[in-house]
């Protein structure tokens, strides 16, 4: 992972076929060869795709869609460019073109959702379409209004093929430094004036000849393509709110503020943003080698540039990718199979390895109930789940006996893709779970002026609930926190987002689980597993009850969606017995470890606590509590070296090693 950024590519778009070695002579004396147009023509860039599957080539008066790219910064057939030094293939083009990005105006769910929310306030389709566009159509809609044409819908879009090219690389490598991170809900902002493409290397090696001359632009360093601001135009989107007839209220309501979410995190370190990491840090990865790669092909003389920041552009969404893998060639998707299985897999891999840590203990049991404590670490920059409200995660817990036999088997997922035990509308945040009917899920959920739960966007006021897992670092006193608000009866439970000494800001949450044991007192083997899903089947059951083309055809998809959901972390924990097998399970808490001011603390003393000594390296007792009636107990070490704590009940000793620096 790198410290502050993952470095998206410059753009250095289509260059000549001609010889490598004769380029670099001529071009190095000075004299750039002349183009017959400011663009090569069609059959001239499909020639360059090294996949049957054409991408786009179309341009308008601002944009070019990614065929544009493909022949430079595409597979590169000699090897020389786009490929790490053991020749692994890192061309951006065919890292984009299968990710949610480069699929942003095919996305059938999106679609068919711009068609409810429509259907719904048929008086609003201009403002509706023309908003939704502006992040998922960009080149289309952008061009559009630049150009003096108004308001740009749906119908548009589906005649125009850069549009359907979705965030392609000029929207994001135009955009202008001034002001970034300052505008919001599709608020983007061009560089126009000479055509500027912006890239994270310095204009002293930039070699911009074939940009210039085939493609028109002039490749220049942007400090704002390294920049986390580079996202927040379309990651954080505010919407006006109508009543159910239909009537704007004044009000706006947060779709998502995922870049919102990251600057009230750690990841945003504010201090030393050196020691930050970006968004482009973790959905953009950079190579792990110094040496980077050669960016443009037919150019033998160019040097590779490092840090290079791999085009994944990868998210959460496997459930999206593998519906449109499914269905490619009825969206008109642009990339192959092999080329979605390979986003699918960095998605998984995403949520299983950089989203969540978990921790089981039982603290204590008895011949009734188990108590069982699940603790969940979020390790991304932002809520957890992130992006748009149909979004959840939700935690099973399972139980069995010795023989195997299943104990407790709580938010167990049901064959259609649901929650066993999910209230019959949205089920509230739990701090201690008592019941099987009782679950804990992760989600925001929309309700409107009634305060009734809606999906219906543009009637959500305000969420009825959110109880995300926050970031690392996230404070209810950033100023972001008016569109990041932790909202619902999760702000009266005490361990969410606090450490064990009420500290905020430690991005966890811990569940507490009574589970009946019924007189059981054997061993158990406990399983937690948190799902998460980015398209709940509740989610849709509003909008499947109307009829469109879009949602039609979303709808026959979705029902032959494998609608399992995706496992993102698991921990398991034997338990022996009702005694008492640790430390943990006593509930006493030993801190801090190391200790650096030489003042050790004891929490979570009890009754059942009969004394506690400390011993030095020689074995020599520095310290010790007996009888004592309070809960927390802290002695001063004399100084430092490590330490030996002994808790003393009446069953057994417990014992801790502790260090003082």
């Amino acid at each position: 992972m790198n410290k502050r950024y993952s470095l998206p590519v410059k753009v250095l778009v289509l260059a000549a076929v001609a010889g490598a070695v004769t380029l670099s002579v001529a071009w190095t004396d000075g004299h750039v060869p002349v183009a017959k147009a400011a663009y090569h023509d069609r059959p001239w860039i499909d020639s360059l795709h090294h996949a049957g599957i054409p991408l786009d080539s179309s341009a308008n008066t601002y944009f070019v869609g990614s065929g544009h790219c493909n022949g430079c910064h595409g597979h590169d057939p000699l090897g020389m460019a786009m490929t790490t030094m053991d020749g692994k293939d890192v061309n951006v083009v065919d890292a984009w073109r299968s990710s949610m990005m480069a699929n942003s105006a095919r996305d059938p769910f999106w679609r068919a959702k711009v068609s409810h929310e429509v259907l719904t306030n048929p008086g609003h389709q201009v403002a509706l379409e023309d908003k939704c566009t502006a992040c998922h159509a960009p080149m289309g809609h952008f061009d559009h209004h630049m150009t003096g044409q108004g308001p740009y819908s749906i119908a548009y879009m589906e005649q125009d093929d850069i549009a359907l090219d979705g965030v392609s690389c000029t929207p994001c490598h135009m955009q202008r430094e001034e002001g970034i991170g300052n505008f919001f809900s599709g608020q983007l902002h061009f560089a126009t004036d000479g055509r500027p493409l912006f890239g994270p290397y310095p204009d002293s090696v930039i070699f911009g000849a074939p940009m210039q001359a085939f493609v028109g632009y002039n490749p220049q360093y942007g400090a704002q393509i390294l920049d986390a601001g580079l996202c927040a135009g379309c990651h954080t989107l505010l919407t006006e709110t109508v009543d159910l007839a239909g009537n704007t209220t004044g009000d706006e309501f947060v779709e998502q503020a995922t870049y919102h979410e990251w600057l009230n995190s750690d990841f945003n370190n504010e201090e030393h943003p050196a020691t930050g990491i970006t968004c482009q840090g973790c959905h953009m990865p950079l190579l792990d080698d110094d040496i980077g790669v050669v960016l443009s092909a037919n150019y033998a003389f160019l040097a590779r540039k490092s840090p290079f920041g791999q085009h994944h552009f990868v998210g959460g969404n496997s459930f999206m990718l593998g519906m449109i893998k499914d269905n490619a060639a009825a969206l008109g998707a642009t990339a192959y199979p092999a080329q979605f299985d390979s986003s699918i897999a960095r998605t998984l891999a995403m949520l299983q390895q950089h989203t969540l840590m978990l921790d089981l203990s039982v603290p204590a049991r008895t011949a009734d109930t188990a108590f069982i404590d699940l603790k969940l670490f979020n390790l991304a920059g932002h809520k957890f789940p992130s992006g748009y409200p149909s979004r959840r995660a939700w935690v099973q817990l399972v139980a069995t006996s010795a023989n195997g036999d299943t104990l407790y088997n709580n938010g167990a997922p049901t064959a259609n893709g649901d929650i066993a035990g999910h209230d019959p509308l949205w089920e509230p945040h739990h701090d201690h779970i008592t019941a099987a009917d009782q679950v804990q899920i992760y989600e925001m959920v929309m309700g409107d002026v009634n305060g009734n739960l809606t999906t219906v966007l543009e009637r959500a006021k305000q969420p009825l609930k959110d109880n995300r897992l926050a970031p690392a670092g996230f404070s209810v006193n950033h100023s972001t926190y008016d569109t990041t608000r932790i909202v619902g009866n999760v702000l009266a439970d005490p361990d969410f987002n606090h450490d064990p000494d009420g500290v905020e800001g430690s991005g966890t949450d811990i569940v507490h689980y009574h589970v009946p044991m019924a007189g059981y007192t054997g061993l158990i083997n406990i399983t937690a597993k948190v799902w998460y899903q980015s398209a709940p089947p509740r989610f849709m059951q509003d909008m499947f009850t109307q009829t469109s083309p879009e949602i039609d055809l979303f709808k026959n998809m979705f029902q032959a969606a494998d609608h399992t959901p995706v496992l993102v972390q698991s921990a398991a924990h034997t338990d022996l017995s009702v005694g008492i097998d640790n430390l943990r399970e006593l509930g006493v808490h030993v801190y801090p470890n190391p200790v650096r001011n030489g003042m050790l603390t004891l929490t979570g003393l009890d009754q059942r606590v009969l004394a506690v000594e400390v011993y030095d390296a020689g074995g020599r007792k520095v310290a010790a509590r007996q009888g004592a009636a309070d809960r927390t107990w802290s002695t001063r070490l004399p100084g430092s070296g490590t330490y030996i704590v002994v808790i003393r009940t009446a069953e057994r000793s417990f014992v801790e090693r502790v260090v003082s620096l």
